[in-house]
């Protein structure tokens, strides 16, 4: 009998008998995971710590953080990229490149800064590598709203590569920021010379628009410190004219803006001024007795004197109401340091120009005091 006759021939699998293997081998499977110890993986950076984590890497680190001898693999890795008898200055500048642009990338600008600046200093002779790091500099410059940096930049990338498109433009835009028109003009015409991007038109009729606002904004501050100028001449003209001597001043000459500003806190404001060829002047009233004062604005010179303490009369400190145009003297403390007593009724313009009144820091000032009375003899008394 023939061999293949003793065995029984093998018969094929089923649909049936095919999936259902197939199911026990999944459950088996699954029963072998499960059957695993369930830990949580630790092994890797956290979320929020990763770039310290970095930084302490021995391929990324620069130096040992901990302020002390480096790891023989940390050092030679750092060797390997930063030492200068490792590297040339090229390779030098190019490996801090990629710092700058790993940090550029992570937003970390400052660093970015820092990275780049160390590139520039490797003064490499690869003209493209450093218009490279000049550029990318001046991106991080921009997104930390370093405008000037970023324009200065923009325009040290270009002496190394004058058809750098994205250098003259970020130029552009960095001249826009702090308001130098032309050179912002300038760039966007340059760019415009090989390209009709619609961007750089629109950068462009800005900066048009707003050179035309910036100068329209300087004539008139030229006009208005010219105006200032005609006042203050019209104004020491006028002083000048009326004879009035003012403290300090040898002679006309020396008379400024200077010596007439009002020193008292808050009335630096209250400068005397020229108004239709008049002078108005700010006065100090001084009552003694209770040592207080009135600070008045702008009084006509072509006014009494009397005619202003009606207006500050009766005060409300005056309760007994003493203090009235008729029962009251004023004086003013002449050059020679001594008290000289008024006819308020005069116009101020004619007590300013008396023989013993000297004008003092701009504002014409008077005593107040009741006629009569112990505090008119004691104030009288203290100049002797």
């Amino acid at each position: 009998m023939a061999e293949s006759d003793s065995k029984e021939a093998k018969k094929p699998m089923t649909d049936e008998e095919r999936l259902a293997l197939s199911q026990k081998l999944d459950r088996e499977l699954d029963e072998f995971i499960n059957s695993l110890e369930k830990k949580r993986y630790t092994e890797g950076w956290p979320e929020d710590k990763w770039e310290e984590e970095m930084d302490k890497h021995p391929f990324f680190m620069k130096t040992n953080p901990d302020g002390g001898e480096m790891s023989p693999l940390a050092e030679g890795l750092a060797k390997l990229k930063y030492d200068p008898e490792e590297n040339t200055p090229v390779e030098l500048a190019g490996n801090y490149k990629e710092d700058g642009n790993f940090n550029f990338k992570h937003k970390n600008y400052r660093l970015a800064i820092m990275g780049y600046t160390e590139g520039i200093k490797q003064r490499c002779n690869d003209a493209e590598l450093n218009a490279s790091l000049y550029n990318n500099r001046a991106a991080s410059h921009w997104h930390l709203k370093n405008y000037r940096s970023a324009l200065f930049d923009s325009e040290k990338a270009l002496t190394f590569n004058p058809n750098h498109a994205k250098a003259r433009l970020r130029a552009a835009k960095s001249a826009l920021e702090v308001a130098k028109y032309d050179t912002c003009i300038e760039h966007c015409q340059k760019l415009l010379e090989t390209s009709k991007d619609n961007e750089v038109q629109e950068l462009l009729q800005t900066a048009k628009k707003k050179k035309l606002l910036q100068e329209r904004d300087q004539r008139k501050r030229e006009r208005g410190k010219q105006r200032a100028e005609e006042q203050k001449d019209s104004l020491i003209k006028t002083i000048i004219e009326r004879g009035i001597k003012i403290s300090k001043c040898e002679d006309e000459d020396d008379i400024d803006l200077s010596k007439l500003e009002p020193t008292l806190p808050g009335a630096q404001d209250s400068i005397v001024y020229v108004e239709n060829g008049q002078l108005r002047w700010p006065v100090l009233i001084l009552y003694p007795e209770y040592q207080i004062t009135d600070f008045l604005k702008a009084c006509p010179e072509e006014v009494s004197l009397t005619a202003q303490l009606e207006q500050v009369f009766p005060a409300p400190w005056d309760e007994d109401n003493k203090y009235r145009c008729a029962s009251v003297n004023i004086y003013y403390e002449g050059y020679d340091k001594m008290p000289h007593i008024i006819n308020p009724s005069k116009k101020l313009a004619d007590l300013l120009t008396e023989r013993y009144f000297e004008l003092k820091a701009g504002t014409p000032a008077f005593f107040v005091v009741v006629r009569g009375s112990d505090i008119e003899r004691k104030f009288l008394e203290s100049y002797i």
